[in-house]
């Protein structure tokens, strides 16, 4: 995240601050697009510099474990990418993964240098995300979210639950927790997140169910399940939170985001996407 201070671009912050890679390096680097913001758009040598922007640059981490799974493009046109997320693959570079992400895979396999998510999921979560691929245009889908217009289902497995009388809506105040800064907690105050929740089925002391949120706070499912006392399975977070380095990839957290639908803001097509992987009960 970049500093508060004053740096005519970002170009002179990083030489200044960076200066393992020299000026030109840097030039060099933003030239051939592998500097990019938070929102995986390329910065240019000329851009601005602006307090609090996530900035990242590609590179080759010795330690980047390659993640054994794939992605699957499930549609594309002139303004979209639909992609199918496998679990543990991070949605864009952060902290140990940079060439093990899903937009710089996509960004490698369809040559699309200008594709950017519209939103996000968890890197533990499995199923669609969103790319835009115009800059122009990229804006009026990101408003989509923004505005609530965009109708998102997902499906998670957890302990079977029958006092609960589902279907039911779940609202709750969720902030970040200031000790375990991975978790979100609930507090008082005026619900800031909402979640609707019915079961699809049950099968023994489990069952899979249908999440739609309302709202779009982070970890809110699995927060809200955990608050339930229907913790996702597979969940090393939400309620106990793990030991970092605790993925096991033959137990995947039991969350998908199953299907995502809206009314395409430029070609004023009616767009309903849906994954086409599926949560596994155990054995």
């Amino acid at each position: 995240m970049l500093p508060a201070g004053e740096w005519p671009s970002i170009a002179a912050f990083l030489a200044e601050r960076l200066p393992a890679v020299s000026a030109e390096g840097w030039l060099a680097r933003m030239a051939a697009g592998s500097v990019v913001d938070e929102n995986g758009i390329a910065v240019t040598a000329e851009r601005r510099y602006v307090t609090g922007l996530r900035i990242f640059y590609y590179r080759s981490l010795d330690a980047e474990e390659p993640i054994p799974f794939e992605e699957h493009v499930l549609f594309q046109d002139d303004y979209l990418v639909v992609a199918d997320k496998p679990h543990f693959l991070p949605v864009i570079p952060s902290g140990r993964y940079v060439q093990e992400t899903l937009l710089v895979r996509l960004k490698r396999k369809l040559g699309i240098d200008t594709l950017a998510p519209i939103h996000r999921i968890d890197r533990e979560t499995a199923g669609l995300v969103l790319f835009t691929i115009q800059p122009a245009t990229r804006g009026r889908y990101q408003d989509l979210f923004r505005e609530r217009s965009v109708r998102k289902h997902y499906e998670a497995i957890a302990p079977w639950r029958p006092e609960l009388s589902l279907p039911l809506t779940y609202r709750s105040r969720i902030e970040e927790d200031a000790v375990r800064f991975m978790q979100m907690r609930e507090v008082e105050g005026v619900p800031n997140s909402e979640t609707e929740i019915d079961v699809l089925e049950v099968r023994g002391a489990l069952a899979r169910y249908a999440l739609s949120p309302v709202t779009g706070r982070k970890h809110q499912l699995r927060a809200h399940c955990a608050a339930l006392g229907i913790p996702i399975l597979n969940d090393l977070i939400y309620p106990d939170l793990l030991p970092e380095g605790s993925d096991d990839y033959a137990r995947p957290l039991q969350l998908l985001a199953k299907s995502i639908a809206f009314d395409d803001p430029v070609t004023g097509q009616a767009r309903n996407f849906s994954s086409e992987r599926e949560l596994s009960f155990p054995i």
